[in-house]
């Protein structure tokens, strides 16, 4: 896990390495252990901050370049398979290898075997960018469910490109207007989808594409077309395997997944919140480890956000090196001013705060920690998803006349009134009274607009922004495909193609680097995500038991009891922080005149919804905490 900033300008005036430093200075959290600049003739100039991982020696300094001399990279993130390829390697032409990093095996395999052959050949998370000495080309490529961060873009006759965009800001030629769409994007779902990113002239790759900018698209300024090496369309075609197949199998699967992923020269570990994905992910751990697996949680004191305890019972069946820490309202509190350079773009995932902070306490004791990410968007581990399909299987059959009726009066119901009886039901979900809201906000709609509509923290969000851009481009990319399959399965297809690499890797993988601590997710290893959506989605959904393969596999190893109670998200109680402790700094990000400076928020849409949470009338926590992370990071990037 490292990080990487480049650009390509033949007709610099400028100290090109020395712009470069400055450029891979401000990502150094990325890469502490060391950094390298190189540049040529060219024009291509390419600078590296290392997390050293594996071979911690000189080694593994990157840039770096190959055997021959013909290819240099720089590479963000982890090959776990590059000893097997090595291996292969050695047998097509054996040779006197450096030393033993993954980088050098990648570089060596494009030379041989090619870009795209090496890509499909590659397990792992990754961001690459290869200058072709022989050609003059520069190619950047992304893996396959974007864990790893790549941004790039054309600005005053430069092309910048690399981990985070605040190295861009560090350039004399970067290009700082905002991009309304990104913004409208952001205001909506607290996140930019790519490829877009908050800048106009800059876009974040497709995770699962490269793109090779030749001689004359570097001469003339242009974009090449993005080429898919792996897409997720084609992971959709069902086998029918018996259920006792399903879970042997994905067993077998993930334990080999976890097996790579342990490799690492540097001490390892993992988080486990005592879920059912970080709970599975360390028991593989555990079987496969001859000592202790060393364990994070975090936990909260407040009551329904605190899972340190469930975390605690599971590491101590596996008997895991556990490590908890409760920390107080301050301590989450302390971390919001960082937020906005933690995260180069404006970003608003609220949990982004506890990640933070279970990274942080990782870093004390490991530099690479597991992770169990993933498990709901393929598995259909939401809530969501239980409850669109029954709500609109209830529905749709009823005029539209009527659906409208029934959210109406639903919307008349007071909020406050069923937040309180939903609290004296066992077995309700928290904040009764807005999901009841959300629901009337969905019954007139058709189902993408129903998904729409949830994921979305405004419903009308053309009333917030003044840049809407309608329907998300995600959603869009859906109507005209026929290859998904149910309601479900659709929303399962969207999480995988947005929500999960553009908001949860961002969250996790930020979150991290920004205390030096390396993240790895078995769960997105592409052959774990390659057979789950080759499931039926009756083989993860089985009577109303969301997740249900990956379950059987962790009951194998933790007892039922252990981990079944209702779902708990990784949050705060943000909604009482921005009526009590954070209602100074929220009213002052909210000022009408500061909502005007940026041009695309209106002011008095806010304004009344910021009232009305104050008051208790409706909880508009996520959709307030979007504007609010957009305007914290305007002002500090203005």
């Amino acid at each position: 896990m490292c990080g990487f900033s480049g650009f390509y300008h033949n007709t610099a005036s400028y100290d090109r390495l020395a712009t470069l430093k400055s450029m891979t200075d401000c990502i150094a959290h990325r890469g502490p252990d060391g950094e390298s600049q190189w540049a040529d003739e060219s024009g291509i100039t390419l600078g590296h901050r290392r997390l050293a991982i594996l071979d911690l020696s000189e080694n593994g300094r990157q840039p770096m370049h190959s055997h021959s001399g013909r290819l240099t990279i720089i590479f963000n993130g982890e090959c776990y398979n590059y000893q097997e390829l090595r291996s292969e390697l050695d047998q097509y032409n054996p040779r006197q290898w450096r030393g033993h990093t993954d980088t050098e095996v990648i570089l060596e395999a494009i030379e041989f075997w090619g870009l795209e052959a090496t890509l499909k050949k590659m397990v792992g998370m990754f961001a690459i960018a290869l200058w072709d000495h022989h050609h003059r080309e520069l190619i950047l490529a992304r893996d396959r469910i974007g864990e790893k961060p790549l941004y790039y873009g054309w600005s005053k006759g430069v092309l910048l490109f690399g981990s985070e965009l605040k190295s861009f800001r560090q350039h004399p030629c970067f290009d700082g207007k905002l991009n309304p769409v990104a913004v409208d994007q952001m205001l909506r779902y607290g996140y930019v989808p790519a490829p877009y990113s908050i800048y106009q002239a800059y876009e974040k790759l497709t995770p699962g594409t490269y793109r090779r900018f030749t001689q004359a698209d570097l001469q003339a300024n242009l974009i090449p077309e993005e080429i898919a090496y792996w897409s997720l369309e084609s992971c959709l075609e069902q086998q029918s395997l018996t259920d006792n197949a399903v879970v042997d199998h994905l067993e077998d699967l993930l334990t080999h997944a976890v097996g790579q992923q342990m490799l690492a020269d540097v001490p390892l570990g993992a988080f486990l919140s005592g879920g059912v994905d970080s709970s599975t992910i360390v028991a593989l751990m555990q079987k496969q480890s001859s000592s202790p697996v060393k364990t994070f949680s975090i936990g909260f004191n407040e009551a329904g956000f605190n899972e340190a305890e469930y975390a605690k019972a599971v590491a101590q069946h596996l008997k895991t090196d556990h490590t908890e820490l409760y920390v107080t309202n301050q301590d989450a509190l302390n971390v919001i001013p960082d937020l906005p350079s933690i995260y180069c773009e404006p970003f608003a995932d609220s949990s982004q705060i506890p990640t933070y902070l279970v990274a942080k306490l990782a870093r004390q004791k490991v530099t690479v920690s597991l992770s169990g990410d993933a498990g709901d968007e393929l598995f259909a581990g939401y809530n969501r998803y239980l409850m669109v399909e029954r709500i609109w299987n209830s529905i749709r059959w009823l005029p539209q006349p009527l659906r409208k009726t029934a959210a109406m009066i639903l919307k008349i119901l007071p909020t406050q009134s069923l937040n309180a009886i939903g609290k004296q039901i066992p077995g309700i979900p928290n904040q009764l009274g807005d999901k009841v809201k959300k629901v009337a906000d969905i019954i007139p709609l058709d189902h993408l607009a129903i998904y729409d509509s949830l994921v979305s923290h405004w419903r009308h969000h053309d009333a917030v922004s003044l840049a809407s851009t309608g329907e998300a481009p995600f959603t869009k990319s859906i109507r005209s495909s026929e290859q998904t399959r149910s309601f479900t399965e659709q929303m399962m297809y969207l999480d995988t193609l947005s929500y999960l690499p553009d908001d949860i890797s961002v969250k996790v993988d930020r979150a991290a680097m920004a205390n030096s601590l390396e993240t790895r997710v078995p769960l997105l290893d592409h052959r774990v995500v390659e057979f789950a959506w080759s499931l039926p989605l009756g083989q993860k959904l089985k009577n109303g038991v969301t997740k249900w393969p990956l379950r059987q596999v962790l009951y194998r190893h933790v007892p039922k009891e252990l981990i079944e109670r209702p779902k708990q998200g990784f949050g705060i109680p943000l909604d009482q922080w921005l009526r009590g402790s954070l209602k100074d700094w929220a009213s002052a990000l909210l000022d009408p005149k500061k909502l005007e400076a940026s041009g695309l928020i209106n002011p008095k849409f806010v304004e009344k919804k910021w009232q009305e949470h104050l008051s208790g009338s409706r909880n508009w926590q996520y959709g307030l905490w979007n504007i609010l992370m957009f305007q914290a990071w305007f002002e500090e990037n203005s």
